[in-house]
């Protein structure tokens, strides 16, 4: 791994990624038939298949890209059921027991994920950690103590605090969950994937799935022209890549969040891994490489496609990491996108009533370690037919009043005002003012178009309009990515798909 870097010439890939390698694999190449077709190629589409190639399944698994390019890849890797000030939210709105099971299910991924390294001795730098929840305001206070409470009636392990070993952060107030973890996920997934080729897992990248025709058999149609036959099908691509009637586009929003990771010294470095509920969050964990310790620092989150300036980002957790540290050797930078359901409970299992054989796994909410490895062990058990006590808290078709339709009118009626605004932007611009390293949005022919021209001066111009619904995208400096900011979808300068749920490239205009 390369520790010299630097400002302004990062590793173009997130430290997991930049330090392991995967293996790569070919296209499907031909028609096949199988018990299990599993789609997607990060952290629940691997251990799904891993679980169920042990079950004695027929498992093929399909990857749009290249597997754990996604937001398996872009994590910080935290494995942890602390997912943020969330028990005293699910107990309020749903229950106890809800929030009980919630946390069971959690627990249970965790388990697994130490489990399955102890036992097939795998070399990712899995270690427990605590996890904390901090504030540095007053009013944080009493958040944190509603949520002391509800881990104290759910039974958490759990440990109150008025002050944390972090250099220059003046902590009010500390909640600590105890005997989480955290792991370098690329390592855990390459051994994943060994273990998988061991069981025959027949595994093709490169190969984006259409559509799912539902019947007693599924068949699912890719980009290759080859098909898929399986008695089940598991989306676990992200964002489902087919929608089953289950309106997912309408029932989630994504979100960006930025990671900066860089050395810093080793006795500033308290074991725990870190979360404030302040505004704008910050989570930070370290790592070690080799004799030195890696700072892992995220936060400043917003909608996809609803900033303007993304660069500040990056520039503001280097302000937080540079006053936090004696001193701090900015190595990697990266972002990632997640997906939020409107009750902040992952959708896991059928994709809707009329497609009993094709599950989902989506809206993990910057918390996919976990929940991605739980809506594995959940999914294998309904493929299996097996009862599952965790089944209904994730169901997909579930729908609570409150918050669920608040939060439905909420982000519906955002995406109906961010279609209209991307409507009435005015394009002042011409393709050919547009210089060397710059995007901006251009009229071609009188209509809105998009346009950036690289570092070698080659022009890219695009058709502005995403291709899922028809909202207008909008740049994205720090990705040099065109993001939609109505469902989360993202292109490339070229127009190419990086994430949906839009299916289609954008136009390329000559």
């Amino acid at each position: 791994m390369n520790e010299g870097y630097s400002l302004g010439q990062l590793s173009p890939e997130p430290y997991w990624r930049e330090s392991t390698s995967l293996t790569s694999y070919p296209a499907l190449n031909q028609d096949i038939d199988v018990d299990v077709a599993v789609v997607g190629g990060g952290i629940t589409g691997l251990t799904s298949a891993y679980l169920l190639a042990k079950e004695g399944k027929k498992v093929a698994l399909l990857e749009a890209s290249t597997l754990a390019n996604g937001t398996t890849g872009h994590t910080t890797a935290k494995i942890t059921a602390q997912h943020g000030l969330i028990y005293y939210e699910f107990l309020s709105h749903f229950g106890l027991d809800t929030a009980r099971l919630y946390y069971e299910a959690e627990t249970s991924a965790i388990q697994f994920i130490e489990d399955l390294v102890a036992k097939e001795s795998i070399e990712c730098h899995f270690t427990k950690q605590d996890a904390i929840l901090y504030t540095t305001m007053n009013r944080g206070v009493s958040k944190l103590e509603s949520e002391f409470e509800t881990y104290k009636k759910i039974g958490i392990d759990s440990e109150w605090r008025d002050t944390l070993p972090l250099r220059n952060v003046p902590v009010k107030a500390a909640l600590i969950m105890k005997n989480q973890a955290q792991f370098h996920p690329i390592e855990y997934i390459d051994q994943l994937i060994k273990l998988c080729q061991s069981l025959g897992v027949q595994i093709y990248e490169h190969t984006v799935v259409n559509d799912i025709k539902n019947g007693d058999k599924q068949t699912i149609f890719s980009t290759t022209d080859h098909q898929v036959s399986a008695d089940d099908v598991i989306i676990a691509s992200h964002f489902p890549c087919v929608d089953g009637k289950g309106l997912y586009f309408s029932r989630m929003y994504a979100d960006r969040s930025y990671i900066v990771a860089g050395f810093v010294p080793n006795e500033e470095c308290p074991e725990g891994m870190y979360y404030s509920i302040d505004s704008p969050s910050r989570s930070l964990r370290y790592t070690t490489v080799g004799d030195r310790k890696l700072a892992i620092i995220s936060g400043e989150s917003h909608k996809t496609g609803q900033e303007i300036d993304t660069d500040f980002h990056y520039e503001a957790l280097e302000q937080f990491a540079n006053e936090m540290f004696s001193s701090f050797e900015l190595t990697y930078k990266w972002s990632a996108q997640d997906l939020t359901t409107l009750d902040k409970i992952p959708y896991i299992g059928p994709i809707s009533r009329g497609h009993r054989n094709i599950f989902v796994a989506t809206g993990y909410r910057k918390w996919g370690m976990t929940n991605g490895t739980m809506a594995a062990l959940l999914l294998t058990d309904l493929i299996m037919k097996r009862e599952n006590r965790f089944e209904a808290v994730f169901r997909p078709s579930r729908f609570a009043a409150d918050p669920s339709l608040r939060q439905f009118i909420s982000q519906n009626a955002d995406v109906a005002k961010q279609l209209l605004k991307g409507k009435f932007d005015q394009a002042n611009r011409q393709p050919e003012d547009v210089q060397m390293g710059e995007a901006a949005v251009v009229s071609v022919d009188g209509k809105r178009a998009g346009a950036y021209r690289d570092e070698q001066g080659q022009l890219h111009v695009v058709d502005t309009t995403c291709t899922h619904m028809g909202c207008e995208v909008h740049w994205n400096e720090g990705e040099h990515s065109w993001d939609c900011p109505c469902h989360g979808s993202r292109f490339s300068p070229k127009g190419e798909v990086l994430e949906g749920p839009a299916k289609k490239p954008l136009k390329y205009l000559d």
